[in-house]
């Protein structure tokens, strides 16, 4: 059994490439950081449609959070102000805009700084790369 969370992105992408990195600088959660491509989604219980869709966070146990709320929970990891930033993005009113405000970070990816083609490459799902995933929405389920 795992004794970290881990963080799923889409490494294809640059724009989420970067965001995890500076999530990495400023937050650093204290989790595994692992490319979809990369990862052993069968054993982390998470489908590949899953991964290109939005970034998520598997606990130890096996719970997977997505998009927004995968956010909150990078976020209650890193502690501290970034801590009481996450506990925010939980709470109902907040949880609705966050999830729309990652949704359209996510699904125009490649037209943020640091987008790359890959972010939106034909045969895609739209929103398929981890920064917009790291600033908004998404369920978790368990």
């Amino acid at each position: 059994m795992r004794t970290r969370p881990v963080l799923i992105f889409d490494g294809d992408c640059g724009f989420c490439t970067m965001s995890v990195g500076v999530v990495q600088r400023l937050v650093r959660p204290r989790c595994e950081v692992v490319a979809w491509q990369h990862a052993d989604l069968t054993a982390l219980g998470v489908t590949e449609e899953r991964a290109r869709y939005e970034a998520l966070w598997v606990t130890p146990t096996g719970r997977v959070y997505g998009g927004a709320q995968a956010v909150a929970k990078i976020l209650l990891n890193g502690g501290g102000v970034w801590a009481v930033a996450g506990a925010l993005l939980i709470l109902p009113p907040l949880r609705r805009a966050a999830h729309g405000v990652y949704r359209l970070v996510a699904e125009n990816r490649g037209r943020l700084p640091g987008g790359t083609a890959a972010c939106a490459s034909p045969g895609r799902k739209e929103g398929t790369g981890a920064v917009g995933h790291m600033v908004a929405g998404g369920q978790g389920t368990g």
